[in-house]
């Protein structure tokens, strides 16, 4: 593995936005005879790699799945590790997210965390808010249902208060509500671990989007890994419902 993501060359076709689902953390954990949270420590190191080839490349955003709204169904210690290790990584992953420039965002529904984990959810995001170079946003307690669910919310709030009309809602007002309104759509999605489905991640925003699905357990995902599957991207085309391009004599 490369030491550094200098080592790598730069490429021309990327994705504007990246999400990933950062799977097999426990599996990873499970396999060295560790517990679960080992393997949720080990996937920070994952996501400092990934940062660091986004950031060379020149990605705009970042997207990570971090807890989903259906990770409370799990085991309540899991859970309780979980919540440390966040706040943990608020706390001190902060100076670094400045020193790179990169704004903080978290996505998803606050209301169940703890009073304290809520505030430094906060002051992360306030203290990062002015950094241009790239958004790192972080889906915490988030589901792509809830995401929809709330926007449409807003909306029928917005059509009985009489401010518009029934008829006249598009998708960009569906879009204009969302977590990710102000962010492009994720153009490559990547699922670790082998997984091939998406689990409720931005069940909207992932329209177009190319997938990839990475054999290797989330903690495993490091630079080479990430910067192979921006290749694997940048090798394919993206036809958005349309015609593959066809030679000129048709």
């Amino acid at each position: 593995m490369k030491n550094s993501a200098e080592a790598y060359p730069q490429l021309e076709q990327l994705p504007r936005h990246v999400a990933i689902i950062m799977d097999g953390n426990n599996r990873w954990a499970k396999a060295r005879k560790l517990p679960g949270v080992a393997g949720h420590r080990a996937g920070v190191e994952s996501v400092r790699a990934v940062i660091e080839v986004a950031l060379r490349q020149g990605i705009e955003a970042l997207t990570l799945f971090a807890f989903s709204s259906e990770n409370w169904k799990r085991p309540e210690d899991e859970v309780t590790h979980l919540m440390e290790l966040f706040q943990w990584v608020l706390k001190k992953e902060i100076r670094r997210l400045n020193k790179y420039e990169v704004r903080l965002k978290i996505i998803g529904d606050r209301s169940a965390f703890s009073r304290q984990l809520q505030q430094l959810m906060a002051r992360a995001e306030a203290r990062t808010a002015a950094n241009k170079r790239m958004t790192l946003v972080v889906a915490a307690n988030y589901g792509g249902r809830w995401d929809l669910l709330q926007a449409t919310r807003k909306l029928a709030q917005t059509v009985a208060q009489g401010q518009l009309q029934a008829e006249d809602l598009s998708e960009e007002h569906i879009q204009a509500e969302l977590s990710l309104a102000e962010l492009p759509d994720p153009d490559l999605c990547i699922r670790t671990s082998g997984e091939q489905r998406i689990s409720n991640f931005l069940l909207w925003q992932l329209a177009y989007a190319e997938l990839v699905f990475a054999k290797e357990f989330w903690p495993d995902f490091r630079q080479d890994a990430f910067f192979a599957t921006l290749q694997e991207f940048s090798q394919r085309q993206r036809r958005f419902g349309g015609r593959e391009e066809q030679p000129a004599e048709e």
